[in-house]
């Protein structure tokens, strides 16, 4: 009894605890004002930082994020398989006129999702030709099974669009790596299926959606296996899946017989790799032969599986013995990283010859690293337990100063005789009240330096503050904005480029630096041509740039350059942007694609309203007063070249290009009352909201039209001259008509 009353605290301890806890009410509404105001700062920065990225559309059944990645197919083209390039420099356009040029990638998820097989990615192609006709199979991850089945996809045009037709292939475990080949009139597939661990060949009974089981060729799970007839044999090439450590995606194996459908038998060197996954040893495709010698294309899995491609020749194949040497893949490196396609790997090609004698090859790539959704995460969740970790530390150490357990709050309420002084009981409480008076001593020391306001303490409550709002950010920045790429939209499923023009002189060469190693990086960016008024021109390598930057130095400067007819331009879409504007790629690729689904109009980022008797030129701010806009700034712009250019310089519009050149103002304006005469009726602009966007003229001292007042003055007169010649504007067109809401 004695030794439970001895720990019973005393009635003035509880007095003083009592009292404490009220102190310490402060604390806790210093916890809530620090979690709401991390709230806002991560509202704040999604607004400002990651709405401008593209995300997953709510709702959608295909395309999520996958840890194994966003994989897509592309199309190339060659005199030879060592020279290839893309679809979009062969400048082909599609039958309904949806891209011009078309763009890689020309199969996605989207394209299998959107034919009602909803898929996370596509990956691993192969091509099947008859004749004209393309049938390419590949690996769909279907979010049903979360598994990999065999989907194949048909194109009459060379590769510029593609028919999704269905599944070919569905197993109860994972398929890929459908490697299809003809044979004595037969056609088969031999996908990988490494859970079964066995090796299958597929026969076609009605090609190309039904396939039976024809036999197991090796009773071994091989991953990625191709076949090649060289030299009298059949030959194939796979990669043992049961290997760990250093040796998994580093081994290949050889095995050699007189027919595909055996007896295989290993070739004497096997494994012929098994400890560099740099060295390509995986297959990434299909072999093949190129003026008698044998290719055989393998992945570079070092950093990330499915880093790279590389090509191989063969030097030496035989039942013996085997040697190839690396050679140039004649592909051009992707250089734009996660804002395109295949930015951050490529893993497999497929090249095959046409009866034109040409060579045509499919490529899948990502945009992401392995596992990179999985990493994101991970991070986004140590964020915010690092930031919750700092507000509960500010608030543990703001409370402790007003909460001093007193010393007198264990005090015994006995009498300290010997007896109670050998209990074991009395013993602890010693040592908790030695512990409690440190305690005390300790805090009533940080209490005092707390108290004090000198510019030390305010400095450590701010670093602390500016480590919460950065894990905060960092927290919002990988939980919601997608993959972090700013990515292309499609249009009725295809991709497609555009030219950027720019007009500027000497004085703005700092600017026009920035302009480009931005823009440049935006995934549908072509090409960039500036069009260089006066002063002396710098050179295409001057500049940081992912695309060809072309400079057209102009003999006078005039306004009128803007829209100068330009045949070496290889895109119909042009986007006429100022070099004093920058904004999101993703806003970029907002307008491309409003721009795609109407090209007569033209369609920019800055809306204005002409209204009143004489006409006055209004800002936006008057504009959404107004509720509407019936003019759009061409120097934010897409427009059709063709049509544009070539109306700038008609005969019609000689009277206006006239006064620009004299008042060198007002060469927008001239563009859309053109616009406008041509239409009947019809609409001829259309605005598209971005995120934000920065008038970098502001932070010097070259922009064209500081004196607003008197830019506004020039641009009514502008008004009433081009309205005289060309008839009146529309009336308005209201904001917010779009469903998807980027014109609000």
């Amino acid at each position: 009894m004695a030794g439970r009353r001895a720990m019973r605290p005393s009635a003035g301890g509880m007095r003083g605890l009592a009292a404490a806890a009220a102190r310490s009410s402060p604390a806790a509404s210093f916890l809530l004002a620090a979690a709401a105001a991390a709230a806002l700062v991560g509202g704040l920065y999604f607004w400002l930082v990651v709405a401008s990225f593209r995300l997953p559309e709510r709702g959608a059944r295909g395309c999520l994020p996958d840890g194994e990645g966003s994989w897509a197919i592309g199309m190339f083209y060659g005199k030879s398989p060592l020279q290839l390039r893309p679809i979009e420099l062969e400048g082909r356009s599609n039958a309904n006129g949806s891209a011009w040029p078309v763009a890689n990638p020309v199969l996605t998820c989207a394209t299998a999702t959107d034919a009602g097989y909803p898929s996370n990615f596509v990956a691993d192609p192969f091509l099947f030709l008859q004749g004209d006709t393309l049938f390419l199979f590949f690996e769909t991850k279907t979010t049903a099974t979360m598994q990999g089945d065999i989907a194949v996809a048909r194109s009459s045009d060379q590769g510029a669009t593609w028919e999704f037709l269905g599944i070919a292939l569905d197993e109860a475990w994972h398929l890929s790596y459908p490697f299809v080949f003809r044979y004595e009139n037969e056609i088969y597939m031999m996908p990988e299926g490494n859970k079964k661990k066995e090796l299958r060949l597929y026969r076609a009974t009605k090609f190309p959606l039904e396939w039976t089981l024809e036999k197991v060729l090796i009773n071994k799970p091989l991953v990625d296996a191709a076949l090649i007839q060289y030299e009298g044999n059949w030959w194939l090439f796979a990669s043992d899946f049961t290997r760990r450590g250093t040796e998994k995606n580093a081994e290949l194996e050889i095995w050699y017989s007189s027919s595909p459908l055996g007896p295989w038998s290993e070739h004497k060197q096997n494994p012929i790799y098994k400890a560099d996954k740099s060295l390509g040893a995986r297959n990434g495709g299909r072999l093949f032969i190129f003026e008698g010698s044998l290719y055989r294309p393998g992945q570079d899995c070092s950093g990330t599986y499915g880093r790279k491609v590389k090509l191989f020749k063969v030097e030496k194949l035989n039942k013996e013995e085997y040697k190839e040497v690396p050679v140039n893949l004649g592909i051009e490196e992707p250089k734009k990283g996660r804002n395109t396609w295949n930015g951050m790997r490529y893993h497999h090609l497929d090249v095959q010859q046409l009866d034109s004698g040409g060579w045509i090859a499919v490529m899948d790539g990502d945009r992401v690293p392995s596992g990179d959704s999985t990493r994101r995460w991970l991070s986004g969740f140590m964020g915010f337990l690092l930031a919750i970790a700092v507000v509960l530390f500010v608030g543990f150490v703001k409370g402790a100063v007003n909460c001093c357990i007193p010393p007198g709050f264990w005090a015994s309420l006995t009498r300290r005789n010997e007896l109670s002084r050998n209990l074991p009981v009395h013993r602890l409480n010693l040592k908790v009240r030695r512990l409690s008076t440190c305690c005390g001593r300790f805090v009533s020391s940080t209490k005092a330096r707390l108290n004090e306001k000198t510019w030390s303490n305010t400095l450590f409550f701010c670093m602390i503050a500016l480590l919460g709002t950065v894990n905060v950010c960092i927290a919002v920045h990988f939980f919601f904005s997608g993959n972090g790429a700013e990515q292309a939209y499609t249009h009725q499923g295809q991709h497609s480029q555009f030219t950027m023009v720019t007009m500027t002189y000497e004085a703005r060469l700092w600017n026009l630096k920035l302009f480009v190693e931005h823009y440049s990086r935006c995934e549908s960016v072509r090409e960039i041509v500036v069009v260089w008024n006066k002063g002396n021109h710098p050179t295409s390598d001057a500049f940081d740039s992912t695309v060809p930057v072309r400079i057209r130095v102009e003999e006078i400067n005039s306004l009128n350059n803007r829209f100068r007819v330009d045949p070496l331009i290889k895109t119909r879409a042009v986007l006429e942007l100022d070099d004093d504007i920058m904004m999101t790629c993703s806003d970029i690729e907002k307008g491309f694609k409003v721009w795609r689904e109407h090209p007569e109009r033209m369609v920019g980022f800055y809306p204005r309203m002409i209204d009143g008797d004489p006409l006055q030129y209004r800002n936006e701010r008057y504009a959404r007063g107004k509720k509407g806009y019936n003019l759009i700034l061409t120097g934010a712009a897409f427009m059709d070249s063709a049509f544009a250019f070539k109306k700038y310089w008609s005969v019609e519009a000689r009277e206006g290009r006239e006064y620009v050149h004299k008042n060198f103002n007002c060469e927008d304006l001239l563009m859309n009352f053109l616009y406008a005469n041509t239409s009947s009726g019809g609409r001829t602009v259309e605005y598209v909201h971005p995120a934000w966007a920065i008038d970098t003229s502001k932070l010097s001292s070259v922009a064209i039209s500081r004196d607003t007042q008197k830019h506004y003055d020039v641009r009514a007169s502008c008004l009433a001259k081009f309205a005289s010649f060309y008839g009146p504007l529309p009336q308005k067109w209201e904001f917010g008509m779009r469903e998807d809401g980027w014109d609000r």
